[in-house]
């Protein structure tokens, strides 16, 4: 986890964080309904979906099973489809269909793994949806992990209803942006495989 220590650089990040959205999805300001969705919708959504984070790693059950769990978390409250054809880019457009949902079902399994396992981390703490604001045609929820031992830092979740109904489709856990971050790991992944969709997706599967 990042520490007290690197507290200007999660400032930092946090404020370029909505910014660089724009890069990550060309024509953002029209993602999502900018108005329709109510502060209470996006941090009901948030809440639940704490609970259930919560709810899973104090579960005392093995990783294997917690794993299993955080994939329905991302399921059922994050906007997988969105999140994967964003951090493949520019491949995402020349894809096939059977490609793109091989892909997405495959990073769906590889984020919730991946991030099931930082979850893990919060074992003992506790995180509390403080707001939310408007960052152009989604909403940032702001929580607060307190964890003990260590002094409290932001988790904060950016939920659109673009697809339908209220979903998060990116995280900044103190400062660090999934979407950014999960754009440049995926894009190298891609990159060592001679940009060979195919088999990011069945090496995804075994992350």
């Amino acid at each position: 986890m990042f520490r007290q220590s690197r507290q200007t650089r999660r400032r930092f990040l946090n404020l370029i964080g909505a910014a660089s959205l724009g890069a990550l999805f060309p024509g953002f300001g029209s993602f999502g309904s900018a108005q329709a969705q109510s502060a209470a919708a996006a941090e009901q959504l948030v809440n639940r979906a704490v609970a259930d984070v919560m709810s899973i790693i104090n579960s005392g059950r093995s990783e294997a099973s917690m794993l299993r769990d955080f994939q329905n978390v991302f399921r059922d409250y994050g906007d997988v489809p969105v999140i994967a054809r964003s951090v493949l880019g520019p491949p995402a457009r020349t894809a096939s269909a059977a490609q793109l949902r091989a892909f997405t079902e495959a990073f769906g399994i590889y984020i919730a793994n991946k991030y099931g396992r930082r979850f893990r981390e919060f074992i003992g703490s506790t995180i509390t949806v403080t707001g939310s604001r408007q960052v152009r045609s989604f909403r940032e929820v702001i929580s607060v992990v307190n964890q003990p031992g260590y002094a409290p830092y932001d988790l904060r979740w950016f939920v659109s209803d673009g697809s339908g109904s209220p979903r998060f489709f990116n995280l900044i856990i103190e400062g660090v942006n999934l979407m950014i971050s999960e754009r440049t790991e995926i894009g190298a992944m891609l990159e060592a495989r001679g940009g060979d969709i195919d088999r990011l997706a069945r090496d995804l599967r075994a992350m």
